[in-house]
């Protein structure tokens, strides 16, 4: 016996797979755009990317300031995930969805922690040299 409610995604192979899966991210990116942390953190993002280029020096440095910026904005998605998951199950509070939630949060305070501190480091050795 089939189920009928199993996701046609799996069924899929090749190009077919990696065409509809780009559309389900686009879909995810469209859904995080809707969250205000994800929003400010993709506006920040536009401007801190470019600036990356100009504060580092070494293609490294680059990688490292961009990656920071897109880490904070990949936990935020994760974040709202989990967040978005614990809600279908129940709204009602409950001590395990708290924690789930609260550990999601945890988690974008210290992408945003680790963020701040490679800026705050290449920015510093960018003006002293």
């Amino acid at each position: 016996m089939t189920d009928l409610n199993v996701n046609p995604q799996k069924a899929r192979k090749g190009l077919s797979r990696i065409f509809h899966a780009g559309g389900y991210s686009l879909a995810g990116l469209k859904a995080g755009w809707g969250e205000t942390a994800f929003r400010q953190e993709a506006i920040l993002a536009c401007l801190m990317l470019p600036l990356a280029f100009w504060i580092g020096q070494t293609w490294v440095e680059i990688a490292l300031l961009c990656g920071a910026v897109i880490l904070v904005m990949v936990v935020e998605l994760l974040n709202t995930g989990i967040e978005t998951a614990i809600d279908r199950i129940g709204t009602e509070w409950h001590a395990l969805s708290k924690r789930a939630k609260d550990m999601g949060s945890a988690a974008v305070l210290l992408s945003l922690l680790l963020c701040l501190g490679i800026w705050a480091a290449a920015i510093w050795k960018f003006i002293h040299g």
